[in-house]
């Protein structure tokens, strides 16, 4: 089991998921309840439990910026504590729940688990062109019953893409490329690039930029522990070097990302998004891009299910084989076992000082 850097910022939901109903995520084994104020439409996590009979919030009421307890009526403001508890004016000094820090930015809303006190909203890593009108997004999320691990493993590797993705964003280029890997422990960053110089045009990227024929295509991997990751994608024709800022018109930019939040010990949330600057205001094209990256999300969703179900059955003491192509994910697990340790000690983690002098 991969265990967990507490001490960290997690995506909890989308912005748009989050409003006036009362809406429950569990991360790091903690039920949260999430929802937005009617004064100043901020975000507010709540524990997701009733100091009274542990009662879950998320199945009660909101009353203006204040969450009343469906069982017995206990009342709690944005901070926690409890304005109102029934059948007596005094209300006990213990009677308040956790809040939890939060931070609402690029289209994401970011929750910290551990102490509050280090909780560093410039640490927050960022991901712009999610609530960049210049580009054009879609996007979701769906549950996976696996240590969270495996989904960190999975999109280090993307030569899985040929097997596991063919015909729909892998080709034989991708598991035939060799990588470069960079780490950077102090700040908890991994990255992963594959440059293809001619390759074949999945349908993912035909039907989307309508290109017939062979691409040069560029991926680049840019995880930020534990929770984002980010794949800088390009393509063009053959022939044409793609520019990372977007300067050549003959080429296409994707950026494609992901937050990696552990739900429980068997359980992740794999939040996932598709932004592309043309065609931006094509219908077809978003919906195709929707729905077709959607399916290649659940090919994983099924793979990694049934991974964790035949890691349960393994024997104990069974050894893995990596490779070249697991560099990367290799990187990844130290990183996480390192913020992990770190989130044990009072100090707090390294990754947030380094990351505010970013």
């Amino acid at each position: 089991m991969t265990a967990f850097a507490r001490n960290q910022w997690y995506v909890a939901a989308y912005g748009r998921e989050i409003g006036r109903e009362l809406l429950g995520r569990t991360i790091l084994n903690e039920p949260i309840a999430f929802y937005r104020t009617e004064s100043d439409d901020r975000v507010v996590a709540l524990a997701d439990r009733c100091v009274h009979r542990r009662y879950p919030l998320t199945a009660g009421r909101l009353d203006g910026d204040t969450v009343v307890c469906g069982y017995h009526g206990f009342t709690y403001d944005t901070g926690g504590s409890c304005v109102f508890v029934p059948g007596q004016k005094r209300v006990p000094r213990t009677a308040r729940v956790r809040s939890y820090p939060v931070v609402e930015q690029d289209s994401l809303v970011w929750v910290w688990i551990g102490d509050p006190e280090l909780a560093d909203a410039r640490s927050v890593p960022r991901a712009p062109w999610l609530a960049d009108p210049r580009w054009t997004t879609v996007g979701g999320m769906e549950p996976i019953d696996a240590d969270y691990g495996l989904l960190v493993d999975n999109l280090m590797d993307l030569s899985h893409e040929t097997y596991l993705h063919g015909g729909y964003i892998g080709t034989p280029e991708v598991a035939e490329t060799p990588i470069t890997t960079e780490v950077d422990e102090g700040a908890g960053v991994v990255r992963v690039s594959r440059h293809m110089d001619d390759a074949e045009c999945p349908p993912f990227y035909a039907r989307s930029t309508g290109i017939d024929g062979r691409i040069t295509r560029w991926q680049d991997i840019e995880y930020h522990a534990p929770c984002l990751y980010l794949l800088h994608s390009r393509i063009a024709p053959v022939g044409v070097v793609p520019e990372p800022d977007g300067s050549d018109p003959n080429a296409f930019h994707v950026e494609i990302t992901y937050a990696i939040t552990p739900s429980t010990d068997r359980h992740v949330y794999d939040f996932w998004a598709v932004s592309r600057d043309f065609a931006q205001d094509d219908e077809e094209v978003t919906t195709f891009l929707h729905d077709f990256n959607r399916t290649v999300v659940l090919q994983d969703v099924a793979a990694l299910n049934q991974l964790q179900q035949a890691l349960d059955t393994e024997r104990a003491g069974y050894q893995e084989l990596s490779i070249n192509i697991d560099t990367g994910g290799l990187a990844a697990r130290r990183i996480l076992v390192r913020l992990a340790a770190a989130g044990e000690e009072p100090t707090g983690t390294p990754r947030s000082a380094a990351a505010a002098e970013r």
